[in-house]
């Protein structure tokens, strides 16, 4: 344990490295359309400029895992503030869509810093149940700052403000992260309990591990397939879109608060089971209703998507234990990886949607909603898949405590 630190300090500098992190998700979001309309893109080229922000993420989260017990968090944050900076700036003077690429691709290597230099961070500093406590609580400002960014970029947007001055907003938690961490002492990295890389790659090639990585990818297309589209996919619907992505990711935060009460009820494939098949519902409403029933299938979405991301993490934390602080950074990684490739591919429905119902006679806000909600229809396949991969996962699980239980007792 690291006594001559700050963790005051580096904990809070952490929150709003994360706030950073999910603002330059929800604000990135909401400008979408104005995006699309200043610059003449299509909705795929759209997708490909949201691909960058996941495609950066996973690079730096993997990268930071594999050298975070050489270079340490302090470094890491450097980098992540230098990438936030750069990608903020450049985004702002991007010009076109070329620029817009570049940027947002900094903006994602930024926020994958952050990950691989945050969590081993505060599991560093804290021990026990309070490590536990304090990790749910960095976690909660994930959806929490989307909650917040979603709002600002609402409120920006109905007053007329450009999206450049939204941009310049990312500026303020990124500018107090590096004020509460400058000149402040880090913790040292732990290594007690590290196991080699040969390990953790060893316990990373188990059927196990493999199908929980399978899962992720599509835990992660289901959650931030539809929450970085919710702008353009649901313009149209007679609700807000902002107000639907903050409605979602407020109950994910009060919903994490209390997931370790939650996942001791049901247990980790409970809970994913039953998240698929809110998950799946909260979709199928979102491609079939309109006006304020709108937010009902927000409800459902959002305690579907909920536990996803932790809970994963926490399942490969728990049952392959060997894959280390690398398998989990993996695992998170291969979930950002697997969005990045689905953007362009969404953006794509999007455009083939509208091109269809166009050639039909569909005109105006009509047009839209249809090919939006013809999108979310196909959309709805992820969780459904989940829901089929969970309840292998579910017996495989409880097979392999009765095994277990057998061996005990014929030990």
């Amino acid at each position: 344990m690291n006594e001559n630190i700050n963790r005051s300090a580096l904990f809070n500098g952490s929150c709003f490295a994360l706030i950073t992190t999910a603002f330059t998700f929800a604000i990135r979001a909401g400008i979408l359309p104005q995006l699309g309309e200043e610059f003449n893109l299509t909705a795929e080229q759209l997708g490909f400029i949201n691909s960058m922000w996941f495609l950066g993420f996973p690079i730096s989260m993997v990268i930071g895992g594999l050298v975070y017990h050489s270079v340490g968090p302090k470094n890491i944050m450097r980098v992540a503030l230098v990438a936030h900076t750069i990608g903020i700036i450049m985004t702002i003077y991007s010009g076109g869509y070329t620029g817009l690429l570049i940027s947002t691709l900094f903006i994602g290597f930024g926020n994958g810093c952050t990950e691989a230099a945050c969590n081993p961070m505060i599991a560093d500093m804290y021990s026990g149940e309070k490590m536990n406590k304090m990790l749910n609580r960095f976690h909660m400002w994930f959806p929490g700052g989307i909650f917040l960014g979603s709002l600002i970029s609402k409120f920006m947007t109905d007053f007329g403000l450009s999206w450049q001055i939204q941009m310049w907003v990312l500026m303020i938690p990124t500018v107090i992260y590096a004020v509460l961490f400058y000149g402040k002492t880090f913790p040292k990295p732990t290594t007690e309990g590290v196991t080699s890389l040969s390990k953790n790659f060893k316990a990373m090639l188990t059927p196990l591990y493999i199908f929980l990585f399978c899962c992720m990818a599509m835990t992660a297309i289901t959650e931030f397939g539809t929450q970085q589209w919710v702008g353009i996919i649901m313009s149209s619907s007679g609700a807000s879109p902002m107000l639907i992505l903050a409605s979602v990711t407020g109950l994910m935060a009060v919903g994490r608060f209390f997931g370790g009460p939650v996942t001791k009820v049901f247990g980790q494939t409970g809970v994913l089971l039953t998240s698929a098949v809110f998950a799946a519902i909260g979709i199928y409403l979102f491609s079939t209703v309109t006006g304020p029933m709108v937010y009902v299938a927000a409800v459902l979405f959002a305690i579907g998507v909920c536990y996803f991301w932790p809970t994963m993490v926490g399942a490969v934390a728990q049952r392959v234990p060997l894959s280390g602080a690398l398998g989990m950074s993996i695992i998170g990684g291969v979930g950002m990886f697997s969005t990045s490739i689905f953007q362009p591919i969404i953006g794509r429905w999007i455009d083939v949607a509208t091109a269809e119902n166009a050639a039909a006679g569909l005109t105006g806000s009509q047009l839209e909603l249809v090919a939006g909600q013809d999108t979310l229809s196909k959309m709805v396949t992820f969780p459904v898949i989940l829901i089929v991969l969970f309840i292998i996962f579910f017996l495989w699980q409880k097979k392999s405590k009765a095994t277990d239980a057998e061996t005990l007792a014929t030990a």
